[in-house]
């Protein structure tokens, strides 16, 4: 979120002012629309940062705070962050989930694939789990698509040998 007065940590923001405003649009990492300052377009630069067009002031949306608050606290838990950013811990874990951050190497906490239960450093599964995934997904679209495809240039089954259209 756009960050005027920084405070102690420099990474808190000041989220109900500007909802209150209606300056910034709620979406999931509350990313900015227009700039506070002048009303101006905001443009994504990458790694959660975006920047006015007109008066060049620069925002973050919550991976931004986060990303840069974990840049100079490594190891934090979701707990820190969530008490230095401002940042809740349910968009943390989004976070993770997304694969847009990872739990540090060492720590005590990990996230559980949600198919075998196996500790993971971010996204949803592990590795093996992933690929099994991804190949039902891939069967299920192959399977709908030749379920769709049945009856353009081919014959459907059992009708073999029957008239396809009558005359009346």
């Amino acid at each position: 979120m756009w960050i005027r007065e920084p405070r102690a940590c420099g990474y808190k923001r000041g989220m109900g002012s500007y909802m209150r405003e209606g300056l910034v649009k709620e979406d999931l990492y509350h990313a900015p629309q227009s700039c506070p300052e002048c009303g101006g377009s905001v443009v994504f630069k990458g790694v959660g940062e975006y920047k006015c067009e007109r008066c060049g002031a620069v925002a973050y949306d919550d991976y931004g705070i986060v990303h840069m608050y974990l840049e100079n606290h490594r190891g934090a838990n979701a707990a820190e962050v969530e008490a230095a950013t401002g940042v809740s811990q349910r968009s943390i874990r989004q976070m993770l989930k997304d694969s847009r951050l990872e739990v540090a190497d060492g720590s005590r906490v990990a996230l559980r694939c949600e198919a075998c239960g196996q500790p993971i450093r971010s996204g949803r599964y592990c590795p093996r789990c992933e690929v099994e995934v991804h190949r039902a997904k891939e069967n299920e679209k192959h399977e709908k698509l030749m379920k769709n495809a049945q009856g353009f240039g081919s014959a459907q089954r059992g009708d073999e040998g029957q008239k396809r259209f009558v005359r009346e």
